[in-house]
């Protein structure tokens, strides 16, 4: 998974959560209004808010062990390669030098 797709998933669900505690605070604001129509529509605004947040719930855990995935992945390609994991760093390391020094 790319670093960019990591950062997208993150404000999304960044952008999520916004969302959720704005719909729980329309929610409490309008706690004091009569009616069917309004408690039918409040009833199941809440019913979509826990559910809501149970799916925010089950991404953040599924983004985390991906990316502990993604970590053990690298160290075991580490451990199993060092070398060659010397000489990728090193040539990052020459580029982004380059890339600096232009500058």
């Amino acid at each position: 998974m790319s670093e960019a797709t990591t950062i997208q998933k993150d404000k999304l669900m960044a952008d999520l959560r916004v969302v959720v505690n704005d719909a729980q605070e329309l929610l409490e604001l309008t706690a004091g209004q009569a009616g069917e129509v309004a408690s039918g529509v409040r009833l199941r605004l809440q019913e979509r808010l826990v559910k809501a947040k149970e799916n925010l719930a089950h991404l953040q855990e599924v983004a985390t062990e991906r990316a502990k995935a993604a970590g053990h992945a690298a160290d075991d390609y580490v451990h199993d390669h060092p070398w060659r994991s010397v000489g990728v760093a090193a040539g990052i390391g020459l580029v982004v030098g380059l890339l600096i020094g232009r500058r």
